[in-house]
């Protein structure tokens, strides 16, 4: 069998392959709740054969959210529908995980393929907060420094979103902390210019997110898989770095995170990103090498031989997809006949497999 195909396992959790549903926002909720979109966006998933399945970034509080459309998991309401969804992937041979999410300064967006700028309030948007008041983009609206109770607030709200996550069945945890979002924006010196114990050296900028993990674990079983997502660089120079990544996760392994979902960039509008299949592998790759970590790589990952070679070489443990994944949701069914692995299709498909 491949090694694409073959079982991991992370703490209680089971992994029927290495294929993971990546996070993809959909911009299709209303207050936060999941619907049917959800139901069959990520449902398909499971039935396409993936191993783990993991929501768009939902987010601990409604201004958490990237745009008026994003998916929540800010109060209880928000439970009876993600319980439907992960019942359903589980009833399929799936794993459920969430992703849980705060954007920063990169929130209160409107429907992207509407009107792809910050709203105000007017059109149900709201003030956005951050480690400065630093734009990320100078049309966007000056973000709200977080004081010492807004920093309270925002770990007690991944707090109680692991608690509600638990409560609903997921069994994987992943706590965002890229692509220029809040947990990122505190890493990043380019975003982060504090002179308190939240900025200024690498170990004050990485406290947040050590405390909102701590926070999570305080109600999510040590015994369930916890995945942070990092961006390993800015790709813009003196910002968060390549270095800084592999002494985060080294910290990161010590107090009990299992996988580093590692992709990169979103932070700064002047990045370079030399975009190509396979490049952000080299990143999850390291830091594997050096923590020994199970790691997931991501980014144009599009083909079965192309992602059993990833592993192979011992560059990852995971395999992130994403787009690929919205062009073929039954991906995972042919890249095992790609790879000569006969896998269990659903029954109900039984008769169309080749």
């Amino acid at each position: 069998m491949s090694i694409l195909f073959s079982p991991i396992q992370i703490k209680n959790v089971v992994l029927k392959n290495r294929i993971v549903v990546s996070p993809m926002c959909e911009y299709s909720s209303i207050d936060g709740f999941a619907n049917n979109w959800h139901l069959v966006h990520l449902g398909s998933r499971a039935v396409g054969g993936a191993g783990l399945i993991i929501t768009e970034a939902t987010a601990v509080s409604p201004e958490g959210r990237i745009s008026i459309v994003d998916l929540g998991i800010w109060k209880d309401e928000h439970k009876t529908k993600l319980k439907e969804i992960v019942d359903f992937i589980h009833e399929n041979g799936s794993i459920a995980g969430i992703q849980l999410a705060h954007a920063g300064r990169k929130g209160s967006f409107d429907i992207p393929w509407e009107n792809p700028a910050q709203v105000g309030e007017d059109k149900g948007g709201w003030d956005t907060v951050a480690p400065s008041a630093i734009q990320f983009n100078p049309k966007d609206k000056m973000p709200i420094a977080l004081d010492t109770a807004g920093i309270e607030k925002v770990k007690a709200d991944f707090k109680a979103a692991a608690h509600r996550a638990l409560a609903v069945g997921f069994k994987v945890v992943e706590v965002h902390a890229a692509h220029g979002y809040l947990l990122h924006q505190f890493l990043s010196p380019l975003s982060n210019q504090r002179n308190d114990e939240y900025g200024g050296s690498f170990e004050n900028r990485i406290r947040l997110l050590l405390e909102v993990i701590a926070a999570v674990q305080e109600v999510w079983p040590s015994e369930n898989p916890l995945f942070v997502r990092i961006s390993a660089t800015d790709w813009v120079n003196g910002g968060w770095n390549e270095k800084e990544s592999v002494h985060l996760a080294k910290i990161l392994k010590e107090i009990g995170v299992d996988v580093i979902d590692t992709s990169t960039g979103g932070l700064a509008r002047e990045q370079q990103i030399p975009v190509g299949p396979n490049y952000q592998v080299r990143f999850a790759e390291d830091i594997k090498k050096q923590t020994g970590l199970i790691t997931g790589a991501v980014g144009l990952i599009t083909e079965a031989q192309q992602a059993e070679d990833i592993l192979k070489e011992r560059k990852a443990d995971l395999i992130f997809m994403a787009r690929e994944l919205l062009r073929n949701p039954y991906f995972s069914l042919h890249a095992a006949k790609q790879l000569n692995d006969d896998i269990q299709w659903p029954v109900q498909y039984e008769r169309a497999k080749p």
